[in-house]
């Protein structure tokens, strides 16, 4: 499958778009992040004061031992004349330990205020809209896109997104105040040995950038293979029966570790090429150092800068060598969240194809008149799936749809609650083109019946209600007799109020396909489409669906996907459909009186026992002619 392009083959989003859209979202949380801004800066300051404090502790000792020039404190705390010298320390080592601890319950409620914005905030809302788009895109895009691939989107790279708040603009802001000020403070203290020591960092600056490039299709190379590592976990899981069924346990484990290896080695690739990057960068600043021990030592000994100066100075040189350091660890989490944010944006991004006009035309109670004119439709534009289609279905009348695999049938009932659009032609509901309706009031007209129906892990009555979670437990009992499924229901331990295993896994394919059809009815819709219903189930409990369907279909337009001659002898009319063409249309007498595909299929399909009783009084009959 291909991976999600919003653009139609436009191109992937480019960083300045995606860094553009990453600020527009951090802004709607803009008061938490000034917030930490704010926080930031009060652990900057007080890291810068508890420097100071040291600097003009030890110039104090050697004024007070060797007669030096006295120190300059900050915040105009001189000490009054006639202090005891060791109160006067006394009080600057009390200073340090107050802004140390001052340091460390501002930065531990910055790091708890970071954490509620990113994971508290950002993250749930993200994935939220990420899920709401999810439900809103159509079954073109699912069709187009691997489910592990969308799953590691919605969780996996989320988090990137986040890391661009507290990885990148966080971090991006902290540097740069951080350096600024720091930048500030040295000048002040010593222009040429500021200059002299930080005469490395534009070596860093194309260090980090040629990093980042690097690092951008190494972390898109791993998106793709953590989507293949999901989804190959997924179908695993899903397919755990015909795993076992074919004693395959041990060739999908090797499939699996040979996915997560994969994915290791490139990980491991990405891991040692950000760890020598880091210390690279470590080293390049450390020779700052260096230039410090024998300039600054240098200017020390001829008194153009004191001894504490000169060890706040290595401090500050320090901690900007520190935080010039980190550009290793900016620049590694840029190619992370764009990578990420980019993936994200691509499904935000992605055109619903199916929605609402603006002046949608409403419709609560149709009458059930069809009408398809000269329709045609594709998945792909390499594959042409039907062709021409036209015919009229009349309120309360049974359509079976009959063919080989492939011929179109799905694809054809799949068009009437819109999950595709035609794409030529039109159908019209009520002599209502469907594109002109709202969709909500379409779909509420319809009930859906699939070959294999999907229950929630929830009660009974849930699931017959998920179409209409308010409906009442009467209305919930009377849909279920409509569709036979009463009685076994009360024979539950809980009755209605039974919950279902995983998929309905703890009900028989019979069951299940009851439930799914008072599901379908409990709406009353005026149109009820039957994708194959009996295809997966034994005759003995074909005979309890098709007693339910008997039920299910009066007074509804009804569209019956059908291969079985018990189900087809049902339909008021039958439209046999071969590569996408309807080749024959009539009721079942009329098509096995005429030579064509309807008639062969018929006459060779294994058929049970009430089917063959047909086929021979129909036979007979034709005999006695």
């Amino acid at each position: 499958m291909n991976d999600v392009n919003p653009k139609n083959g436009a191109g992937e989003l480019s960083n300045g778009d995606v860094i553009r859209r990453l600020l527009k979202l951090s802004w709607q949380f803009k008061g938490r992040c000034i917030q930490v801004f704010i926080l930031q800066s009060c652990v900057l300051s007080l890291a810068i004061l508890n420097l100071r404090f040291v600097g003009d502790g030890i110039d104090y000792l050697r004024h007070v031992l060797l007669g030096s020039r006295a120190p300059t404190f900050p915040l105009g705390l001189e000490p009054t004349p006639g202090t005891e010298p060791a109160r006067v320390i006394l009080t600057i080592a009390g200073a340090v330990v107050v802004a140390a601890v001052l340091r460390t319950f501002i930065r531990y409620y910055n790091d708890l205020s970071l954490a509620k914005l990113t994971q508290l905030e950002i993250v749930p809302e993200l994935r939220a809209q990420v899920f709401a788009k999810l439900q809103r895109l159509s079954f073109r895009f699912f069709d187009q896109n691997a489910s592990g691939s969308i799953i590691n989107r919605v969780t996996g790279d989320v988090q990137s997104v986040r890391l661009f708040i507290d990885g990148v603009i966080i971090q991006c802001f902290l540097l740069v105040l951080t350096l600024s000020v720091y930048l500030v403070y040295m000048l002040s203290s010593h222009v040429w040995l500021t200059l002299a020591c930080l005469s490395t960092t534009p070596l860093l600056g194309y260090l980090s950038i040629r990093f980042s490039r690097t690092m951008r299709p190494q972390y898109k190379e791993s998106r793709r293979l953590m989507d293949k590592l999901i989804l190959t976990f997924s179908e695993n899981i899903q397919g755990i029966a015909t795993i076992k069924g074919f004693n395959l346990e041990k060739f999908s484990t090797k499939l699996f570790e040979a996915d997560t290896e994969k994915v290791r080695t490139q990980q491991q690739a990405i891991f040692w090429k950000a760890s020598t990057f880091g210390p690279l960068i470590g080293f390049v600043s450390q020779i700052n150092l260096i230039v410090l021990l024998g300039y600054g030592g240098y200017l020390a000994m001829h008194d153009e800068i004191t001894i504490g100066g000169l060890v706040v100075f290595a401090g500050l040189l320090q901690q900007f060598s520190g935080q010039v350091s980190n550009i290793a660890g900016v620049a590694d989490s840029i190619q992370q969240s764009l990578t990420g944010a980019r993936r994200v944006f691509e499904i935000l991004d992605s055109p619903i194809e199916i929605q609402s006009k603006a002046n949608a035309i409403h419709l609560p109670k149709a009458k059930g008149e069809m009408v398809f004119e000269n329709v045609s439709f594709r998945f792909t534009e390499a594959n042409t799936v039907l062709h021409d289609i036209s015919f009229v279905a009349h309120p309360g009348e049974v359509i079976a749809i009959a063919g080989a695999t492939g011929a179109g049938k799905s694809a054809l009932v799949s068009l009437i609650p819109r999950f595709y659009d035609p794409l030529s032609g039109r159908i019209l509901l009520d002599g209502i083109d469907l594109r002109d309706l709202a969709v909500e009031d379409l779909r509420r007209n319809i009930g859906l019946v699939f070959q294999e129906n999907f229950l929630f892990s929830n009660t009974i009555a849930a699931n017959i209600a998920f179409g209409h979670p308010n409906a009442s437990r009467a209305q919930i009992e009377k849909a279920a007799k409509i569709a036979c499924a009463h009685k076994f229901i009360m024979e539950s331990p809980e009755g209605y109020d039974t919950i279902l295993s995983e998929s309905g896994q703890n009900l028989s394919g019979g069951q299940r396909q009851r439930l799914a059809i008072a599901r379908a009815i409990l709406l009353e819709p005026t149109i009820l489409l039957l994708d194959d219903p009996t295809a997966a189930i034994d005759p003995e409990t074909e005979h309890e669906i098709m007693e339910a369907i008997e039920q299910a279909i009066s007074g509804r337009t009804t569209f019956i996907v059908a291969h079985r001659l018990s189900t087809l002898r049902r339909a008021n009319r039958i439209i046999v459909l071969e590569e996408g063409r309807i080749i024959q249309m009539g009721t079942h007498d009329e098509l096995m009186e005429q030579e064509g595909l309807y008639k062969e299929a018929v006459s060779i399909q294994a058929v049970d026992p009430e089917s063959m009783r047909l086929l021979r009084l129909g036979a007979w009959n034709k005999r006695a002619k």
